[in-house]
């Protein structure tokens, strides 16, 4: 394939693949429905640019499909079979609104939601335009209704699929929905929250669809409902960080739900009664996670120091001093920036005797003195040198430290 010379308007501009459904839209360029369409979706106002020429693009603008581009393509494709190249299958038509309305009334029949619900999951799975018109046509708002119902009549038949499907259409629902939808239902957290703690045969797939929706309702949550989040549901969250069957995408949300509620004060307390700190400590040293989840894990964690009682929490992990310290210089800037946060915090507010001197004895001090000689950002070097000056008087004896770094002025 890489030995065969592509006519060049065959590629897409934006994903520089082969189209397959070549569309052109009022600008005059010919992009992959899908990819335009994506760009379209993504933009954050009503008004975007061509790729290509930079000209305004309505995200409503009509894109024209380009029949003559695509029987090329494939005669194309034909004609080079022998050489590796798959032939392009012709597009199926666009999923029509009137078939959506259909499905959607069909969702409120007792005898057939489950079929309903099974050819909405493969519509949504199918592209990012059959994902557009399930969300105009108001299929998340019936889905919420659903996963509502299940929820009052405890009933789990169908709540993975509805789930799913609202996963998978959730980013091309209008924002101002989205918020009416989250915040206008009383029992759609609660009913979320109630699919994470299923216990059925496929509980595993229901929790971590639950989950992925949960972080972008949390998302779309005002601060009053916010903070009227109850113990129960951030123990909720907990146990999905202790779930060591789900996915890491299920974790990522996870914390990300934390980082959303975290703001309010009110939240923090209950975030800590819950054992969040703790468990943010081990899921950090099972360290069997990409690098962003460390990420995370210590942005919640730095927020839940700046109480009294995050602090103790962590304090009371045997592995916590060190497992900040083990990350500094080792992650990322953000990582850095936040471990040295909290041990700013401990340093200042929690500085019991034993704590200083498990500072010195894990490497703490040493790694401090580490970011003091290291290429990273000026303000992280001020904020090593301000902890190691907090308690001097401590770790003055110790070899790991050099007078100079002591001193107000590097030589």
């Amino acid at each position: 394939m890489e030995e065969i010379e592509i006519p060049q308007y065959f590629i897409c501009p934006i994903s520089l693949q082969i189209m397959k459904d070549p569309v052109t839209a009022v600008t005059g360029i010919t992009y992959e429905r899908e990819s335009i369409e994506q760009w379209l979706i993504s933009a954050k106002r009503n008004t975007t640019t061509c790729p290509v020429t930079n000209q305004p693009l309505h995200r409503d603008s009509d894109l024209t499909p380009n029949h003559t581009l695509r029987r090329l393509i494939q005669a194309w494709c034909t004609a080079n079979a022998t050489k590796g190249v798959d032939r392009i299958p012709t597009p199926k038509a666009s999923l029509d609104r009137t078939h959506v309305l259909k499905l959607v009334r069909e969702l409120r029949v007792g005898h057939l939601y489950v079929n309903a619900l099974k050819k909405m999951e493969a519509l949504a799975t199918e592209n990012q335009r059959n994902k557009l018109c399930m969300a105009e046509a108001g299929v998340a708002k019936e889905l919420c209704l659903l996963i509502m119902k299940c929820f009052r009549e405890g009933s789990t038949i169908g709540l993975k699929e509805a789930l799913r499907i609202l996963h998978l259409i959730w980013g091309s629902i209008p924002k101002p929905e989205v918020k009416i939808l989250v915040n206008e239902n009383c029992d759609f957290i609660d009913s979320l929250t109630w699919a994470l703690n299923c216990e059925i045969d496929n509980h595993v797939l229901v929790k971590i669809e639950a989950m992925l929706v949960l972080e972008k309702a949390i998302k779309a949550t005002n601060s009053s409902r916010l903070e009227r989040l109850r113990l129960e549901f951030f123990k909720t969250i907990i146990m999905v960080l202790r779930g060591k069957v789900l996915s890491q995408q299920a974790i990522k949300s996870a914390l990300l739900v934390l980082i959303e509620a975290c703001p309010l004060r009110r939240n923090r307390f209950k975030i800590v009664e819950a054992g969040a700190v703790f468990q943010l400590i081990e899921l950090e040293l099972e360290k069997a996670h990409e690098k962003n989840i460390t990420e995370l894990i210590f942005n919640v964690l730095a927020q839940l120091c700046s109480i009294a009682d995050g602090r103790e929490q962590l304090l009371r992990h045997a592995g916590s001093i060190a497992v900040l310290s083990k990350r500094i210089l080792r992650v990322s800037p953000a990582t850095d920036d936040r471990a040295l946060h909290i041990l700013s915090l401990i340093a200042k507010f929690s500085a019991r005797n034993d704590v200083i001197q498990e500072m010195l004895r894990v490497g703490t001090v040493t790694k401090l003195c580490m970011v003091m000689q290291a290429d990273c950002a000026t303000y992280l070097k001020e904020k090593a040198r301000g902890i190691l000056k907090l308690h001097s008087v401590v770790w003055n004896n110790s070899p790991c430290i050099a007078v100079y770094l002591l001193t107000r002025e590097q030589r």
